[in-house]
């Protein structure tokens, strides 16, 4: 079996296997348009979010969308990892012909594809519930975007699945979830932060995760910077799940 076939298929086992967790699917498809419209629901159509030019609707279309795909590439991936050591699946998989590389690969590819019905059903019941309204190009952008992003943080998801054993997983997973959606303006603006906190938050991966939509939003192309920043975790939270992998490895 060609290292190549093997990846392809690790890849179609993962996507399967998630669709068919239907808690996971709940949290991660589901509830973030529950928060949209909860949060965004007594704003009026009009209200902007302080010192931007969105409304708060086109905030937290961008801001819950992100979230929901944190969600489902950073818990779905870094808990299975930890339970499938523990299993000694991943054991069984160093006798086929996958290499270490694409290993991480697949689970990456596998995680950020099942995103995408998180971010489509976020934007169906924004344009459906809350009228947002927008070019057909900028919806077309803002998923590609959105999508495009999760794939940083599925590689944390890797790298903490194998950093942490099955027991310390969930609460180091948690523990960055929260402080990675508070802090990068998921949850709230960070415009109403203190200024040194946003100098720390505008650093996080996810600022500039869901700064990207947010641009498309208002008509320009995504912020070199922004890419550039999100471009740099993925080259390390990549590097550091490979790694990881090889340690991890090395140990067996």
């Amino acid at each position: 079996m060609s290292a190549t076939f093997a990846s392809s298929s690790l890849i179609k086992l993962e996507i399967v296997r998630t669709l068919r967790n239907k808690r996971f699917m709940f949290f991660s498809v589901i509830y973030p348009s529950v928060l949209f419209l909860i949060i965004s629901g007594p704003a009026s159509k009009t209200a902007k979010v302080p010192h931007t030019d969105l409304t708060m609707q086109l905030y937290y279309l961008v801001a819950m969308a992100s979230f929901g795909a944190l969600t489902a590439v950073l818990m779905g991936n870094s808990e299975r990892i930890a339970k499938e050591r523990e299993k000694g699946w991943t054991r069984q998989l160093r006798l086929t012909a996958l290499p270490g590389h694409g290993y991480v690969i697949a689970k990456i590819a596998s995680a950020a594809t099942v995103t995408l019905p998180t971010i489509v059903v976020v934007e169906v019941v924004a344009a459906a519930v809350k009228d947002v309204r927008m070019q057909a190009w900028q919806w077309v952008a803002l998923t590609v975007a959105i999508w495009a992003g999760s794939l940083v943080f599925a590689a944390l998801g890797v790298a903490i699945g194998y950093l942490a054993s099955g027991d310390a997983v969930r609460p180091l997973t948690m523990i960055i979830y929260f402080a990675l959606s508070i802090l990068g303006g998921l949850w709230m603006p960070s415009t109403i932060f203190p200024t040194w906190l946003q100098n720390i938050a505008k650093w996080l991966p996810t600022h500039p995760y869901a700064a990207l939509g947010q641009a498309i939003e208002v008509g320009h192309a995504p912020h070199l910077r922004d890419v550039l920043v999100l471009a740099g975790y993925l080259v390390v939270f990549a590097g550091g799940a490979a790694w990881l992998y090889r340690k991890d490895t090395r140990k067996a």
